[in-house]
Order: structure tokens, then sequence, then C-alpha cells
């Protein structure tokens, strides 16, 4: 599993959830909210509610490909459910990423080769 801190783990986990395909877990409290795999398979998603998420860029980050090859239309999809467009990196032959932010500011990748 790998996990998110954030100041809303319901939302957060609520947004991946819909990216990802996977299914809401959540515990009684809502402190600890995790999705399951969506069905292209991967890891679980954990969101842990704590009062300071550490500030600045992530030190871990998720790289996802385009759903169908369409990598375009895929980073359309996403931000138009939330995501912020970051950067776009093509300094390696053949490989192609866009960075992108989820509604909590956390980056992620849209990584594709040609």
């Amino acid at each position: 599993m790998v996990t998110f801190d954030t100041l809303h783990p319901r939302e957060l986990a609520a947004w991946w959830a819909a990216q990802t395909g996977g299914h809401l877990m959540c515990e009684p409290n809502d402190e600890f909210v995790w999705i399951s795999p969506g069905p292209d398979g991967g890891p679980s998603l954990g969101f842990q509610g704590v009062p300071d998420p550490t500030p600045g860029k992530n030190k871990l980050h998720l790289d996802t490909g385009p759903g169908g090859g369409d990598a375009a239309a895929e980073e359309a999809r996403l931000i138009a459910a939330g995501a912020t467009f970051v950067a776009h990196h093509d300094e390696h032959p053949g490989i192609e990423f866009t960075v992108l932010a989820d509604p909590d500011g956390n980056q992620f990748c849209l990584s594709y080769s040609h």
C-alpha cells in the first residue's frame, strides 16, 4: 500500500478511486481511508488524516499510464476531474511524461512511450 498524508482522507481517496477504478474502503471514523486496486491492478492506496501534511514537493510519486493509450485524452480527463497541470517533459528519447497534481497538490506522472 502507498499512503498519502492529508487533511481530507475521504475526499482525496474518493478522487483517486474515481481515477483508478478502485473501491473506497473506510474506517468508521474516516481517519484512515483506502482504496483497493482498480481493474488494471496496482497497489492499494491509503489516505491518512494528519493535522499537518508535509509541505513542499512530495518525496514519493505515482507514475501512471494513459488508459487506452491516448495520453492527451487521459491528461484532459484527469484535469477535468480536478488534477492540475505542473509540467511536461520529453528529454528522454522515446519517453514522455506529464507531471500533474491531485486536488491535494500531490504530484504524479502520466508516462508514455512512443
